[in-house]
């Protein structure tokens, strides 16, 4: 049965003994494999302004990791090389790497669709105020984090004041044109605030644009669901509160084959602060690396070998094909799809 909440509602389900994401695969013999690389998804750094719950790779204002300039030109060759298609910046706050600008100068040159993942209260700090006008004159592509579209959710979630922060922040990037301009993209990203399933992305897309605009009169281009994977800060949550085996099994009922074609880890490949290959930013937060170790690292790089790829797999890749599937760019099936596999007896 399903049973959704009252406000910015998930999903949820009933316990069963749990079924590995391999079982849920036996006709893959060889393994998962990639199909093509395209797009970069570069992380360059775990600083961060705040700490979030659901955060996978524990960014917080204690870490210190960034990406170097060195790294940084190797990856502008692999991306010019390969011509490849998106670079989708992220991190921690993309924003405090100290070369992050002139990344973005260089891969904007280069004509790269530019992705970045904002937190949206940096653009609030002192230092980065200028950001919302550097990103209106690069055309970037902004993919913007709002757990809910009420105060409550997202303060229990990412702090105290992080809610107001994140709308004072849309409401400029509203008036530089992003959400309303088309070549000014503006996503939301929705994370549930516990351990359930997002529900329908087009219909939570729906409440987010009657609230936000109602109250606040600000727009966006699109919402994007993502599924919280059980790894670090959420893993620790689920330990803590003794919800570990229940989320696994919930993400394993749910499992849907339709979401494995459109897998984001078949069509990209993900790249930390030092260098390192990796099939997911989920993997990076594992370190886990690609598995071929002949080329694990951004000088190594070949591409007719990464895009032929193994994929390393463990039970936290459920979280991707639980449902409508999650992606870093949102859901990986359509609604009629999803709402079939879920009430499936």
């Amino acid at each position: 049965m399903v049973v959704r909440a009252i406000t910015c509602k998930s999903w949820t389900y009933g316990l069963n003994q749990l079924i590995s994401f391999k079982d849920h695969l036996p006709d893959l013999t060889s393994g998962l494999k990639a199909e093509s690389i395209q797009t970069l998804q570069v992380n360059i750094g775990l600083t961060c302004n705040i700490e979030c719950g659901h955060c996978h790779v524990a960014s917080s204002p204690r870490r210190t990791e960034q990406m170097e300039w060195g790294v940084m030109e190797e990856i502008l060759r692999v991306a010019r090389e390969i011509t490849v298609e998106t670079v989708d910046i992220t991190g921690g706050a993309p924003e405090m790497n100290p070369d992050f600008r002139e990344f973005v100068r260089s891969l904007h040159a280069q004509g790269h669709h530019i992705m970045v993942r904002t937190n949206l209260t940096i653009l609030l700090e002192e230092g980065y105020r200028d950001l919302p006008e550097f990103y209106r004159d690069h055309k970037i592509h902004l993919v913007a984090s709002l757990p809910c579209y009420l105060e409550e959710n997202v303060d229990r979630q990412r702090g105290d004041g992080v809610y107001q922060g994140s709308v004072d922040a849309l409401r400029i990037l509203n008036d530089l044109g992003y959400g309303i301009d088309p070549d000014l993209s503006l996503d939301l990203v929705y994370n549930p605030v516990g351990p359930t399933l997002p529900p329908s992305q087009e219909t939570l897309e729906e409440d987010y644009r009657h609230e936000l605009d109602d109250r606040f009169g600000i727009r966006f281009t699109r919402l994007i669901t993502i599924t919280n994977t059980p790894i670090g800060q959420f893993l620790g949550d689920l330990k803590r509160s003794g919800k570990r085996g229940e989320y696994f099994d919930l993400l394993s009922d749910a499992f849907n084959p339709d979401t494995v074609d459109n897998l984001m880890c078949r069509h990209q490949i993900s790249v930390n602060w030092n260098g390192f290959l990796f099939d997911c930013d989920f993997n990076l937060a594992l370190r886990k690396p690609v598995i071929d170790p002949n080329v694990r690292h951004i000088s190594d790089f070949d591409l007719e070998t990464l895009k032929n790829r193994e994929i390393y797999t463990d039970n936290h890749c459920l979280a991707c094909t639980a449902g409508a599937g999650s992606s870093c760019g949102g859901a990986l099936v359509g609604k009629e799809e999803a709402m079939a596999e879920r009430n499936h007896e």
